[in-house]
């Protein structure tokens, strides 16, 4: 979401890494504020990061490791009301039909 000045109200960016370590990002390029959940092998929730500021160098860590990170639009966290142990369906986690 690099630069971006506005994304789709329900366009999210996922970054898979393949396996499960902490994880730690920055908000150095994007524009716009993020919400980042923080995702386990298996597309359980495991942390969340809400309104992250553009344009700040400082470092987002994950409380514990996770194998993915989704980036949504600041603010979408709490509209639809997503909580840590909520599920992310996808092919990647082995649960997208579920």
């Amino acid at each position: 979401l690099m630069f971006r000045q506005r994304l789709s109200p329900d366009a999210v960016m996922l970054f898979d890494f393949g396996d499960t370590a902490p994880r730690a990002f920055w908000m150095k390029t994007p524009l716009i504020p993020l919400d980042m959940l923080f995702i386990a092998a298996n597309g359980r929730i495991v942390d969340i990061h809400e309104r992250a500021v553009p344009l700040s160098e400082d470092i987002i860590p994950s409380r514990v490791p996770s194998r993915a990170v989704l980036e949504l639009n600041g603010g979408t966290v709490a509209r639809l009301g997503i909580k840590i142990g909520d599920t992310v369906h996808d092919t990647r986690f082995g649960n997208a039909g579920n």
